[in-house]
């Protein structure tokens, strides 16, 4: 399979060096990736809403080695929220935080980030959105998940992302979808060990499904991040037997694919927010999106050979 060798290239010096340098790559990348700054990204967040969409911003980069490198990333959020504000686009764009690039794998890393994400989660709520942590690697989660649990003390929106792949997730499921917690719900993108993840895609998906029920019967606000049609059928009809209305879930595509499907769901009444990812600091978020479907890494691989 392709996926974990291209996951394990997400941390190659020398293979960013090599995409980097590539002829195609900015082609592909501009697929995936809304921008490098603010400003770039402002007019989609516009044209996402006027299309009745909404949308969950990602400033990319995650292998900070500094804490002033944790600092910059928490700005930039900071800076991302000012224009949200002055732009009156509040309630139709959420951020999504990744905790790595906020230190939490330097020295002190958990108290740090926290004390970097907290004054972005604050920020959020006064202009009436809210923040998601994502999830990384299965390391990463317990401190994650501790980190939400005290965010959510005083705002009780923030919300959280769990990998159907990975065999605790049922039971983190069960304990968020108990206490009223926001959360994502995806398959994972993350090269992990089969001592801690389902490695067959098949599993994969029966576990998606079975997480997913929990989510749709308990008390929290489920959102679907998936472009596969069968789950998203399968979501439908397991929010339809839980008796949830169309504004008690919502479904979240990527930036740049199945673009139709986000206006179909939008138009059906669904809430769909498209997860746009944006900054400099582009490859890892990049060869996860090659690494999760062979389609993009074809794609990937006729652009890079053609030469401009």
């Amino acid at each position: 399979m392709l996926g974990p060798v291209i996951l394990a290239a997400s941390r190659s010096d020398k293979m960013r060096r090599f995409v980097s340098a590539a002829p195609g790559t900015k082609q592909v990348v501009d697929r995936f990736i809304a921008g490098e700054s603010v400003d770039q990204v402002v007019p989609i967040i516009v044209d996402a809403a006027d299309k009745g969409l909404e949308v969950t911003l990602d400033v990319v980069g995650e292998d900070i080695t500094t804490v002033e490198q944790s600092h910059a990333a928490r700005d930039a959020y900071l800076e991302l929220i000012d224009r949200l504000k002055d732009l009156g686009l509040g309630t139709k764009a959420e951020m999504s935080v990744k905790l790595s690039m906020f230190g939490q794998a330097l020295e002190g890393g958990h108290e740090l980030a926290l004390a970097n994400v907290r004054p972005v989660v604050e920020a959020a709520a006064a202009i009436g959105t809210t923040v998601t942590l994502d999830a990384e690697d299965h390391t990463t989660l317990d401190s994650m998940f501790t980190i939400h649990d005290a965010l959510r003390e005083d705002f009780p929106q923030t919300g959280c992302v769990i990998q159907a792949y990975l065999f605790r997730t049922e039971a983190d499921a069960r304990r968020l979808a108990a206490n009223g917690s926001r959360v994502r719900i995806v398959k994972g993108a993350y090269k992990e060990p089969a001592e801690v993840a389902y490695q067959n895609k098949a599993e994969i998906d029966k576990a998606y499904v079975r997480i997913l029920r929990i989510l749709m019967e308990g008390d929290g606000y489920p959102m679907i991040g998936s472009h596969d049609p069968r789950l998203i059928s399968i979501a439908q009809e397991l929010a339809r037997r839980a008796g949830r209305k169309l504004d008690e879930y919502e479904f979240q595509m990527l930036y740049g694919i199945r673009s139709d499907e986000h206006l179909r769901l939008a138009a059906e009444g669904h809430r769909m927010r498209v997860y746009t990812a944006y900054g400099t600091d582009w490859y890892g978020y990049f060869m996860r999106r090659l690494a999760e479907k062979p389609a993009n890494l074809l794609f990937f691989a006729r652009s890079i050979l053609t030469k401009d």
